[in-house]
């Protein structure tokens, strides 16, 4: 179904298709006529004109300059602010710090709606807080980092409601929070890529149908404020990050007014039983050990059954044939996994369970930039000290740096 346009007294009003909580009546579905954006003020109230200046890469020659990429997990995320939950402030020596052991992107997962709105009537968001995620991106991109900024799980706003029931009010906010974001970061060159969500819950068809129009208003609002924003890349979600159901689902990307602009975003923890399970369950068991010739003798029921390199092989072909192939980045936004070495999982074989996580972490790391996909290790404090930069786990620091040469 083609989408509504409204014009009124000589003002546009944005134009999508919005599907009525009395969805089908008597077998004819029914257009709810509410025009979104205009639940809240418009934040694009200075566009610019746009800027080429520091913005000549398209999407894949961007894809080509990131080599390892490196998640500050559980921070502007976290409800009170970046220390919310136990993270020290960022500085701009942990970033560089970060750079040092051979990363050369962020994904910097943030929060906008989860306690840093000043009024919910009108979703504005605190200048404060953008603030200080600009002085962060600012750190990275001073430092020759490429920086992904996204809208992450925030209290599900988004990522719990795609439905035809919510479709209109997502929209509106969706516009009115990426205005305000788009608008504040405008002025940083290329490194700086943003990304409409983060593991959009999408079961279905229908659901991604609802997706999409959320990654539609994403692109359309980035580009309305112009400037270098006419020529940001931009990241879409697949529907839950997965990437069976990206390749299934997933049929089509946002219109956009500007070629070759535009990733894709999936992630990888599997199998889950090895990567973060943290107890056994009816249905299944943890697993200790992954991957050939890292299998445990002494603890065979905690040996992986299923995942292996095989199934990586597979599965990360998908995005390859699907997306890469013809031109379009796919970014593994997270990926990871981590030590039961000092928790209350401990393999009986413990040499074999770090060796099989090493494994792991460089053949995922090697079989992603294989496939031309772009990783970026999920990080909450584990691997380098954010206190003082030194490193923690530097195992896993070699491991990732092996898959990624």
């Amino acid at each position: 179904m083609k989408p509504l346009k409204f014009i009124l007294a000589g003002l546009f009003f944005i134009s999508v298709t919005v599907y009525s909580k009395n969805a089908v009546a008597n077998g004819t579905t029914i257009i709810d006529t509410t025009v979104i954006g205009h639940l809240y003020p418009s934040y694009n109230t200075s566009p610019k004109i746009p800027d080429t200046t520091g913005m000549r890469s398209n999407a894949v020659q961007l894809a080509a300059k990131i080599k390892l990429g490196w998640n500050i997990g559980n921070t502007f995320e976290a409800p009170g602010g970046e220390t919310g939950w136990g993270s020290p402030v960022i500085t701009e020596d942990y970033i560089k710090s970060v750079k040092q052991q051979g990363f050369n992107a962020i994904r910097l997962p943030c929060a906008w709606d989860w306690h840093h709105i000043i009024n919910k009537t009108t979703e504005q968001i605190d200048p404060a807080w953008l603030g200080r995620v600009k002085d962060v991106v600012g750190y990275c991109v001073k430092n020759n980092m490429y920086v992904l900024l996204n809208i992450h799980w925030d209290g599900g706003w988004l990522e719990s409601n795609c439905t035809p029931a919510k479709q209109d009010s997502i929209n509106a906010k969706q516009k009115a929070f990426w205005e305000q974001i788009a608008t504040t970061m405008r002025d940083f060159d290329e490194h700086l890529m943003f990304a409409s969500a983060n593991e959009p819950s999408v079961e279905n068809a229908i659901q991604m149908e609802v997706l999409n129009s959320y990654h539609q208003t994403f692109v359309n609002a980035v580009r309305s404020t112009g400037g270098k924003n006419s020529y940001r890349v931009l990241v879409v979600q697949g529907p839950t990050t997965d990437i069976d159901k990206t390749n299934d689902l997933m049929t089509a990307l946002p219109r956009d007014q500007v070629a070759a602009r535009m990733m894709v975003e999936v992630h990888y923890y599997s199998p889950y039983q090895f990567c973060l399970m943290d107890g056994d369950t009816d249905w299944g068991k943890m697993f200790y050990y992954w991957g050939a010739g890292h299998h445990a003798k002494i603890e065979p029921g905690r040996n992986a059954t299923w995942g292996e390199e095989s199934a990586v092989n597979a599965t990360f072909n998908k995005m390859k044939t699907k997306f890469i192939d013809k031109g379009i980045p796919v970014l593994l936004g997270e990926y990871g996994a981590y030590r039961r070495n000092n928790g209350k999982h401990l393999p009986l074989d413990l040499a074999t369970h770090n060796d099989a996580v090493d494994y792991w972490l460089t053949y995922i790391t090697k079989q992603a930039k294989a496939n031309g996909m772009l990783p970026f290790f999920w990080d909450t404090g584990g691997a380098l000290n954010r206190q003082n930069y030194s490193v923690k786990d530097q195992r896993t620091i070699v491991a990732l740096n092996a898959g990624a040469k």
